[in-house]
């Protein structure tokens, strides 16, 4: 059969990246010490080089399907993008995997187990003949608690969810754990989300967010100097946002910074 995809191409143009999107797969990811199977929303390209037509995109499937039935840990994403290299003879390859990442919650009094969602992103860039970059996404929420509501009330303090988005690039990802760092970034909010709380549960919470109040750009700082400590970092992105209870509007912080 006449391969089309392999005809060359006269207009000249080097494609930086074409392949397969909103690919849906199951995946076991593997953190830590702990192997969790997620659905994963899958963005997987390379380059094509000038002469071609197309790309094999089926080559790309067939790669991705082959890694579904065992754990993957942040370092095989380099292994995966290496096979696309090889198998689609290219020199630049990315992917994508989105899903949704649960971390094991016990209530601050009762200890009931739950389990609490945050929204992952793992991205992995590849060049032939050097180290895959990679970036890690998170969006964790938490509660904030106005300290002006706070100062000028008899009476309580207006408080909400909010959330905070990070694009953290690293140096190293070797290492690199998932659950370690939405700890690290949930803790910089007012109090803890929990998906399961009891009335003593939702006592403390209550009080707790009360005793630590925190302005969105209270949270953004904190969030920025956590991150400033992470020796592994060499980049990192930050927005906050606090979903407002007693306006129509939100409140939002954003900060950026390549590190030495």
């Amino acid at each position: 059969m006449t391969d089309v995809q392999n005809q060359p191409d006269t207009r000249g143009i080097k494609i930086k990246r074409t392949g397969v999107t909103k690919v849906h797969l199951p995946f076991l990811i593997s953190d830590g010490d702990e192997v969790q199977q997620v659905a994963a929303q899958i963005r997987f390209t390379v380059a094509l080089p000038e002469n071609l037509r197309g790309t094999h995109m089926s080559r790309l499937t067939e790669i991705l399907t082959d890694w579904t039935a065992r754990p993957i840990k942040i370092p095989d994403l380099e292994k995966i993008l290496l096979d696309a290299l090889e198998k689609l003879s290219t020199d630049f390859a990315a992917i994508t995997l989105v899903f949704k990442f649960f971390l094991k919650k016990f209530s601050p009094v009762s200890e009931k187990f739950s389990l609490s969602s945050v929204d992952c992103e793992l991205c992995g860039e590849l060049l032939r003949g050097e180290r895959m970059k990679f970036t890690l996404g998170l969006i964790v929420p938490f509660t904030s608690l106005c300290p002006c509501s706070k100062e000028i009330s008899n009476f309580g303090a207006h408080n909400q969810r909010s959330v905070c988005r990070v694009k953290l690039t690293f140096k190293n990802f070797d290492d690199v754990s998932i659950k370690n760092f939405v700890r690290l970034i949930e803790a910089q909010g007012s109090a803890e989300i929990y998906p399961l709380l009891k009335r003593e549960d939702e006592k403390f919470v209550t009080e707790a967010a009360y005793k630590n109040p925190k302005f969105v750009e209270d949270i953004l700082r904190d969030v920025v100097l956590v991150l400033r400590r992470s020796e592994n970092l060499e980049a990192f992105e930050v927005e906050c946002e606090n979903f407002e209870s007693i306006h129509n509007h939100n409140a939002f912080a954003s900060h950026a910074e390549i590190l030495s």
